[in-house]
């Protein structure tokens, strides 16, 4: 029996998928718990187009995911921080002052949880840190860390 799934099974398949099951397991288990519906010519032609539509936004995302991590490249962040005698700093700098400061001085929302830092940010000077912008897509800004004044 074909059966198009409306949700996720275990060992069976994804959302959205078109899979073979017994005759028994279908019509006992999947179609009265509301897991799958039986697929009938008109339903496979639903599922088709949602199949494609969900492919369409997700290749529209991945390319504005694109767009955005190649305008971060270009990006230097700004961030001023207490700085002792030995030139160490006071505190330390994490992915939530770049996030802060990303939107304060370039109106980029950013996740603080996107945002990792390379290496130990031991004194001022120019850093790096990886924004995970899409599952797939990273990017690279640079952090400037000045002596507050």
């Amino acid at each position: 029996m074909k059966v198009i799934l409306l949700q996720s099974v275990k060992n069976v398949g994804n959302k959205g998928d078109i899979v073979e099951v017994s005759e028994g397991y279908g019509r006992n288990f999947l179609l009265p718990k509301k897991f799958a519906q039986e697929a009938s010519s008109a339903n496979l032609n639903v599922a088709r187009a949602k199949a494609g539509s969900a492919a369409r936004k997700k290749a529209q995302d991945t390319d504005e995911a694109r767009l955005m991590a190649a305008q971060l490249t270009k990006i230097t962040v700004k961030i001023p921080v207490k700085v002792g005698a030995n030139g160490r700093l006071f505190g330390s700098v994490t992915g939530k002052d770049v996030s802060d400061m990303l939107k304060k001085q370039h109106h980029i929302d950013m996740d603080k949880r996107k945002i990792a830092i390379k290496g130990e940010i031991t004194g001022p000077g120019l850093y790096e840190a990886i924004v995970k912008v899409h599952p797939e897509i990273t990017s690279t800004i640079k952090i400037e860390v000045t002596e507050e004044v």
